[in-house]
């Protein structure tokens, strides 16, 4: 990438640049950012990661092949209008905008353009983003690479159709919060039966971070993994018993049907409401 321009500071841009700079991805000096008006946001992104910060349209946009649109997606319709003479057929415009789709983006910008589409999740703070990303039929070979690189800065990346999306939003979009949430529930088991607070989020993370290694290493399925570890009459088939009898694995399930649901619920909405605009 020669040159590349955010559209918008918040914690996902940042957590972008972080990556980006980590991973040698693109030279500090070529990575600019922009917002609409938090000057502040602007020059603590500068002043952090060595990048450049501006709000001169034609100095953002000079030979830039990658522009990341990573505003609220409330401000698509404002922020791509007063872009939109800027972007061109060439440039890879990259989208982390929640429920915003390719199409939209090409009717606010009036043009046809080469749109990758993703959806990370709040982990690209860490590096460990499960995200998905979906192209239109106008990205080419090199800019699908140029794709993959970005969103592998920041975690896993996987290429999905668009319609998959709400789908992935469900499942790993907002997948980090049921994740917190089981925490939570361990967390207050462990005050509970008697264990320190700080001992059992010790023992808590390190007991997931197995089990998820466990899971990506092995070519086993996780139901044959759980039996392996679940002695007839002992403890783990005790705890297992209590979790079927009260649905735990069908609330799971719901939830992520729920959320995916909500998502292309959410997502038309706006969109429409960004037609109109």
């Amino acid at each position: 990438m020669k040159k590349m321009t955010i559209i918008g500071g918040g914690s996902m841009a940042e957590a972008f640049i972080s990556g980006i700079l980590e991973n040698g991805l693109v030279n500090r000096k070529n990575v600019w950012v922009t917002n609409h008006s938090n000057k502040v946001r602007l020059d603590y992104l500068e002043e952090r990661y060595g990048i450049n910060g501006s709000y001169d349209l034609n100095e953002l946009f000079i030979d830039t092949d990658i522009v990341m649109l990573a505003m609220k997606p409330k401000d698509a319709a404002t922020a791509i209008d007063k872009i939109r003479k800027y972007l061109t057929e060439e440039m890879l415009i990259v989208s982390v905008l929640a429920g915003v789709s390719m199409n939209t983006i090409e009717m606010l910008a009036g043009r046809q353009l080469a749109i990758a589409r993703a959806m990370p999740n709040t982990s690209a703070a860490v590096g460990k983003s499960a995200t998905a990303i979906a192209i239109n039929e106008r990205v080419s070979e090199s800019q699908l690479e140029m794709a993959r690189k970005l969103f592998e800065t920041v975690g896993l990346a996987a290429f999905v159709e668009e319609s998959q999306l709400d789908a992935v939003t469900g499942l790993s979009g907002s997948g980090p919060a049921y994740i917190y949430y089981l925490i939570e529930a361990m967390e207050k088991s462990a005050v509970e039966i008697g264990l320190e607070k700080q001992i059992a989020k010790q023992l808590i993370v390190q007991t997931l971070i197995g089990a998820a290694e466990m899971v990506k290493s092995s070519a086993k399925p996780p139901e044959q993994l759980r039996r392996e570890v679940t002695s007839p009459g002992g403890t783990t088939e005790a705890g297992v018993q209590i979790l079927e009898a009260n649905g735990v694995q069908q609330a799971f399930i719901s939830c992520i049907k729920a959320a995916a649901t909500q998502s292309k619920k959410m997502g038309d909405a706006l969109c429409s409401q960004l037609k109109v605009y």
